[in-house]
């Protein structure tokens, strides 16, 4: 996990363009707001958030995805 560490600000944009891709080249749709709405909330929610939990042994930072709960030390 220590090495995910670095690149989590850069997941969001990555999936953005990911999702671009998907909508606007494969799917074929021409972008309107709607689909950059769409573009934007998947990507939103799949991206990984940082959380800071106190715990007995301090304080660790916890990377939460959709299904997946993992600590950082």
């Amino acid at each position: 996990m220590k090495k995910i560490k670095p690149f989590i600000p850069l997941i969001f944009p990555i999936l953005i363009i990911l999702f671009g891709l998907l909508i606007y080249k494969i799917i074929g749709f021409e972008p309107n707001v709607y689909t950059i709405i769409i573009n934007l909330g998947l990507a939103f929610i799949l991206s990984p958030r940082v959380k800071k939990v106190d715990s007995q042994t301090g304080t660790k930072e916890q990377i939460t995805w959709l299904f997946c709960k993992k600590i950082l030390k």
